[in-house]
């Protein structure tokens, strides 16, 4: 693209988390099959050459509506580990906002697709990933690591437990997000507090 063409498109486009607030409204109403780049390009006002301009490919696009829609949730997460109440309150809402709503869940969805695409991906984007999973995976751990200092949860090793625990999640919620029949959210939880029970309580 001309320099002059590059400056108009910056001009003209819309602000940034626009595109990807329509890419994460397009994935919740038709799932990722609705979105192309042509008919993003019509929900914001920009040609699919435009976004390609931009983004790259659709990869980085997916990739970027992740990390936008993972800054709002890791803003819910540090303000719900924030509350006042027990490390075990705070856990089981932990769990609730790592928890799918149900099939076709939108960032879940986006999730498996990433995931999906990583098998290509080059370094930079599979540390972008990594960086994702890293923030839940310490939280996770500084939750856990403040329980047992308070004596509400058993002595384990609190690194080894959030990776037992997080696997167990993803296991579950890869499940209900796919729309396997016999297992649901509430199934999920169940589980998850059964496991808690087992493996944290004295």
């Amino acid at each position: 693209m001309a320099a002059g063409g590059a400056r108009a498109a910056r001009k003209n486009a819309p602000p940034r988390e626009d595109v990807l607030a329509a890419a994460m409204a397009t994935i919740a109403e038709r799932g990722l099959d609705g979105l192309t780049m042509a008919g993003l390009g019509r929900q914001v006002g920009m040609s699919s050459g435009h976004l390609l301009y931009y983004f790259g490919s659709k990869d980085e696009l997916l990739l970027q509506t992740l990390e936008w829609s993972e800054a709002a949730l890791g803003a819910e997460r540090r303000a719900l580990l924030a509350r006042r109440g027990t490390a075990r309150e705070r856990l089981e809402a932990y769990v609730d906002l790592y928890v799918p709503d149900g099939a076709r869940d939108p960032h879940w969805t986006l999730w498996l697709e990433v995931w999906n695409r990583s098998q290509d991906a080059g370094p930079g984007e599979r540390e972008r990933q990594a960086a994702i999973e890293g923030a839940w995976h310490r939280d996770l751990v500084a939750l856990l690591a403040e329980g047992i200092s308070r004596g509400e949860f058993k002595a384990v090793d609190p690194d080894r437990q959030a990776s037992r625990l997080r696997a167990l999640l993803d296991g579950f919620s890869i499940q209900v997000a796919v729309g396997l029949p016999g297992i649901g959210r509430r199934d999920i939880l169940d589980h998850v507090s059964e496991f808690l029970d087992q493996s944290l309580v004295s």
